[in-house]
């Protein structure tokens, strides 16, 4: 395939970095700190899937630049918050054989790119193996609870495109599945991210001693009570049918392999950027308004994870 890998983070870099290492022709494009870094060292990845690297075929800052490729699949990993504007740019490079693999966190981002392209174009991923970012263009993958999910909300793109793209990056090492009811699990890992990484985030600790603090418990808990009642007030269903069967598998097989894991909501913070807690808690409550539901623990939690934003932004002037 030909695959542009459009923002080189953590994850961007780990699919950049194996399917090159696979065969296959991939750009890369991202802001000018990190292409200079990568046009320097490559792409790296290690951790629990080993030690990798590999040059890319093409590099760029702007997107103008690739008007004239043609590329099978676009892999988009930018942050929630710049998806429209990104997709506005990936449309000019979309033709009649290019799909656009969503493999971002949180709610609206199939919702955005579906009102700029064709839905039987836009593949939704529901990916669940952590990365961190160790510098420019240098990725250590961390943990992995499942492997990733590919598939189409409305089932506009054909299951045989589906398991063609699955196949392809379980034989770059990177465990994938299509699946026919993707929007279940990619809920599923929306609430597991809206319970551990703004908390995380803003007391700066890992996903053990959250679920070890009992305070910290009470206020999981009713993150993902008030979720499970906004999905229910939407006819969204998930693997569980209530929120107490949810927290009985959170506490008892999601967290413990990965008691040592930082959210990346975190590192958003020591970095003094912009979090995605607008597609996670934040969503859940507008969603939640929308609906008749009230979320007031979401809503405190995306008010005080904002004023950390926004008391580090302070810091950093």
């Amino acid at each position: 395939m030909r695959v542009l890998v459009f923002g080189l983070g953590a994850l961007g870099t780990v699919y950049a970095c194996l399917l090159k290492k696979a065969g296959h022709e991939v750009a890369g494009l991202d802001r000018e700190a990190v292409i200079n870094k990568v046009k320097v060292n490559g792409v790296n990845v290690e951790g629990i899937w080993g030690e990798h690297q590999a040059h890319l075929d093409r590099l760029t800052t702007d997107i103008r630049e690739l008007a004239d490729e043609k590329f099978d699949l676009v892999i988009l990993t930018v942050k929630s918050y710049e998806t429209e504007e990104t997709v506005k740019q990936i449309k000019e490079l979309t033709g009649a054989d290019t799909y656009l693999l969503l493999a971002q966190n949180g709610y609206g981002n199939y919702e955005t790119a579906a009102r700029h392209l064709s839905e039987d174009r836009i593949i939704l991923g529901r990916v669940i193996f952590g990365a961190e970012t160790l510098d420019w263009g240098h990725s250590k993958v961390t943990v992995i609870a499942d492997d990733v999910l590919l598939g189409s909300p409305p089932h506009a793109v054909e299951n045989s495109v589906l398991e063609q793209m699955a196949a392809a990056f379980r034989s770059a090492g990177i465990p994938t599945r299509a699946c026919e009811d993707v929007m279940q699990y990619v809920w599923a890992k929306i609430i597991y991210n809206s319970a551990l990484n703004p908390l995380g985030a803003i007391l700066e600790v890992a996903y053990g001693e959250l679920a070890a603090n009992e305070n910290c418990r009470q206020i999981m808990d009713a993150v993902v009570a008030e979720i499970f009642a906004v999905l229910a007030a939407i006819g969204q269903p998930t693997p569980w049918p209530d929120a107490q069967a949810y927290l009985n598998a959170f506490y008892g097989q999601m967290i413990p392999p990965t008691t040592m894991h930082h959210a990346s909501m975190l590192q958003d913070i020591k970095r003094r950027r912009r979090t995605e807690i607008d597609a996670l808690n934040g969503a859940v409550v507008v969603l939640g308004e929308a609906n008749g539901v009230d979320t007031p623990v979401n809503r405190t939690i995306v008010n005080v994870l904002k004023a950390k934003e926004a008391l580090n932004q302070k810091v950093q002037m």
